[in-house]
């Protein structure tokens, strides 16, 4: 299936009245809408990321939602993140827009009661990809059946989030075994269904744009005859940083001391913009000489990079460093040894399952007071032994990393575990709709 972030057909404004349903197909309207050919097609609001946006959320909102539809659902996005002011369209999908609260929960039941009125023949449900414990207001519980693809990156699962996924309106999807058997331990049935990649994640240096071509090397600014260590990590928070950036790049220093030829690259935000810490100051903190690490093009990383060329990125990289605190699932590991790349991450929640060929560093508990729960430090050391084996070990494409990957592409993951999801889910809401 073509990535659909790549050519988003966005238009700013609402295009289709407020009682059209979006076919099956994904390409038109239709009017009032009919019962579709699935018995088990419901009508569905995601509130997620806006599906244009390049966060993991918008990434997977992508990719899901055309799939969905496909299948017969009739699906429309509650954009929390990445649309402002007005309903718009993408690729023939409604978007509705964020509210006023910091994660539009003030918003998102009134959205969702405007598109199930759209089609009387379906049931409606209410499918959020995000932290669920931002969910705070009253309204949900006008909701009567809410799926929650839930990140717990956490252990044990933080109370707010065992509270959420705990109410009777509510059927957590976890998004990672470790996720799973939190819930399981919690006494929480739930369903399964890991994040997924397209197939633009691939081995290949290379990257066509129009007429010109260019390497990942060329991308990153990076000489041929370096040894490149990898992140690619989201510098959002400052208090812990979850990516553990200081750990990372304390390990590289030491490890650099002794390796002239390495260099460290980051696909992400500079200077803390976000919400994140400043990196410079911690490359400087650090004992980092600015030759040893390449930040990517700031402007292009706002912009957005097209999956195939993050892909001849990561082609174009050693290894993958991705020690982190936690991990809902972590889908940079993936998508690395998709193009044949090893990792590093920390051995901690849903880290050490997504690795088929790398490095699992030590780690000690970290106290997270906000969550209630424990998250975890990577150990420096540890960190360091495993760039040193990446180091020593043979270059090129790492073919255990590719076949190991290819469980995660994003049909495999839509015919093994959303179609049995979604009939699940199916169910669930025609039990709850049907009289006592």
């Amino acid at each position: 299936m073509k990535d659909a972030r790549t050519s988003p057909r966005h238009t700013g404004r609402t295009t289709t009245p407020r009682s059209a349903v979006v076919s099956p197909n994904g390409r038109g309207t239709i009017l009032g809408g009919s019962r579709p050919a699935n018995r088990d097609a419901l009508r569905i609001l995601w509130y997620s990321n806006a599906p244009f946006t390049n966060s993991g959320y918008g990434q997977q909102t992508a990719q899901i939602i055309p799939r969905l539809i496909k299948e017969g659902n009739e699906v429309a996005v509650h954009a929390m993140y990445g649309l402002e002011g007005s309903t718009s369209m993408w690729n023939g999908i409604k978007l509705y827009p964020r509210g006023s609260a910091p994660y539009s929960d003030d918003i998102t039941v009134a959205h969702w009661m405007d598109w199930a009125n759209g089609n009387k023949n379906l049931l409606p449900i209410l499918m959020t990809l995000f932290d669920v414990w931002v969910l705070q207001s009253k309204s949900f519980d006008l909701c009567p059946n809410i799926a929650s693809w839930v990140p717990i990156d956490h252990s044990p699962c933080p109370p707010d989030v065992l509270s959420w996924c705990a109410r009777p309106n509510v059927k957590p999807i976890a998004m990672s075994k470790f996720g799973a058997s939190m819930l399981d331990q919690a006494g929480i049935q739930n369903f399964y269904a890991p994040h997924g990649i397209e197939s633009a994640f691939k081995p290949g240096r290379t990257y066509t744009n129009g007429q010109t071509q260019v390497t990942g090397r060329e991308i990153m600014d990076i000489p041929e005859d370096k040894f490149v260590v990898m992140m690619n990590a989201a510098n959002k928070g400052s208090n812990p940083s979850r990516k553990s950036f200081a750990e990372n790049v304390l390990a590289f220093a030491v490890f650099a001391k002794t390796h002239p030829d390495a260099v460290l690259f980051l696909h992400t935000e500079r200077d803390g913009a976000q919400g994140g810490i400043n990196l410079p100051a911690l490359m400087e903190a650090s004992g980092l000489e600015t030759e040893q690490y390449k930040f990517i093009d700031q402007y292009a990383y706002r912009a957005g990079f097209p999956q195939s060329a993050l892909a001849a990125m990561y082609s174009s990289a050693d290894v993958l460093l991705a020690c982190s605190m936690g991990e809902g699932f972590g889908l940079a590991v993936i998508e690395a040894q998709a193009c044949g790349v090893p990792v590093i991450v920390s051995d901690y929640t849903a880290q050490p399952e997504l690795v088929g060929s790398g490095w699992k560093v030590e780690v000690q508990p970290f106290w997270d007071a906000a969550q209630r729960a424990w998250f975890c430090t990577p150990q420096i050391p540890s960190i360091v032994d495993a760039l040193r084996e990446a180091y020593n070990a043979p270059r090129g494409v790492d073919q255990v990393a590719v076949d190991f990957a290819k469980q995660y592409q994003a049909d495999a993951v839509y015919e093994a575990y959303w179609k049995p999801v979604m009939k699940g889910l199916s169910e669930w809401c025609q039990s709850s709709s049907s009289p006592s």
